[in-house]
């Protein structure tokens, strides 16, 4: 378990500065891809839900000390998302589960509750409740989605870590 979250930092580390340095260069006016909630989810499906809630929590204040964002922010969101990706995490389906279209439906769903969360701890209020949902949390879902069913279709099948 301890080599999980060491081998976890390392490939979580240099995808938060990639989040932070180059994701911006790709994005299409507020939606950005979200590259670590594509990564949480992977290893939330291979580890289970108790590593995904941990993990996400890491990762997030991890993002959130080096991002500047207000601390806890990420952290939060990150770990919510890491639960609910955690109740698809079935030991028999762990390869169906990380190479299928059940993949992308999973980053979705992650992603839509990372991003609303999210939204609404971030100055959005004033703008309303529908803006959080569609704004915030689905238009970006849908992006993420979209990244995961190409990495689905262009990445040869996996073996798990």
């Amino acid at each position: 378990m301890k080599r999980d979250y060491i081998l976890l930092l390392i490939i979580f580390i240099p995808t938060i500065i990639l989040q932070l340095a180059v994701v911006p260069l790709v994005s299409f006016g507020a939606f950005s891809p979200d590259l670590l909630i594509l990564l949480l989810v992977y290893f939330t499906l291979l580890k289970g839900q108790l590593f995904g809630t941990i993990a996400g929590a890491i990762v997030g204040l991890i993002f959130d000390l080096v991002s500047g964002n207000v601390l806890g922010i990420t952290m939060f969101s990150k770990t919510i998302a890491g639960f609910v990706a955690g109740y698809f995490y079935n030991e028999n389906k762990i390869e169906s589960n990380t190479s299928s279209i059940s993949f992308a439906i999973i980053v979705f769903i992650s992603a839509f509750v990372d991003s609303f969360f999210y939204g609404l701890f971030i100055d959005n209020q004033s703008l309303g409740f529908l803006y959080i949902i569609f704004e915030q949390s689905l238009f970006p879902a849908i992006y993420n989605t979209i990244l995961a069913l190409l990495l689905i279709i262009v990445l040869p099948k996996r073996s798990s870590l």
